[in-house]
């Protein structure tokens, strides 16, 4: 009985629902990490301005502004890895409710109704993917410490003994850990984005499969078209320009 629950469940719409969810979702992230390392996005433009950062960082002793804006850095990474925690405590509240909130998206009467075992699993990919989110965030926390370690123990503009290039190396080091750390947080962020996809298959499979075309739509909007990217490289170059 237990499997052939199991096999109701996983029909060929849902298997496709799926297969279109996690296509979209790694699919795009796939093609974001392999185009960022050969043509100009958000991701390498950032990087840039991160390492003009570090390499102006070392040529001045004060570093208190430095400081502050890691530390806003790291407490927009320490805000989604909590926000996580919260909407999975919500979703686990959500299977005492499973009855309740069957009901009431009934009323929209796009699709038969949904059965509460459907209803669960869809909480549990839920679970799982703002648990993801939560681990990512919280990786990035971890980086945005270790960038701030390396900030604290960077050598000072006056002080002797320190080569040009030792310095350029030291800031390249300083600016791929805060990448990374950016990255990350890019991940989690992401994983929110999907998430709202997912949501759709509470309203039905083709909703969902739309809205996860949407997302990847967006997300490469905003990393390889939007203006906020244009206008970041105009500022590179004339921040190139006047080096």
């Amino acid at each position: 009985m237990e499997s052939r629950s199991v096999s109701l469940l996983l029909n060929p719409l849902d298997l496709t629902t799926l297969f279109v969810f996690f296509a979209c979702w790694w699919g795009y992230a796939l093609y974001a990490q392999y185009n960022s390392k050969r043509r100009a996005c958000l991701v390498s433009v950032l990087h840039q301005f991160r390492l003009a950062w570090m390499s102006r960082l070392l040529r001045r002793d004060n570093r208190i502004a430095d400081a502050s804006v890691m530390a806003n850095l790291e407490r927009s990474s320490l805000f989604f890895a909590s926000s996580s925690l919260l909407i999975i405590a919500g979703l686990f509240t959500a299977f005492n409710y499973s009855e309740k909130a069957l009901g009431i998206i009934s009323d929209f009467y796009l699709l038969a109704p949904m059965s509460q075992q459907e209803w669960e699993l869809k909480i549990i990919v839920l679970v799982v993917i703002f648990s993801y989110a939560f681990f990512t965030f919280t990786w990035s926390v971890r980086q945005y410490n270790f960038c701030s370690v390396l900030v604290g123990s960077a050598p000072l503009a006056t002080e002797r003994g320190i080569e040009d290039s030792e310095r350029e190396l030291y800031a390249n080091h300083m600016a791929q850990i805060c990448s990374l750390a950016a990255n990350q947080f890019n991940y989690g962020l992401r994983a929110y984005y999907f998430a709202m996809a997912f949501c759709g298959w509470f309203l039905g499979p083709y909703f969902c499969m739309a809205a996860s075309v949407m997302v990847v739509a967006v997300l490469y909007r905003r990393e390889f078209r939007s203006k906020t990217f244009k206008t970041l490289s105009r500022g590179l170059v004339k921040n190139s320009n006047a080096a």
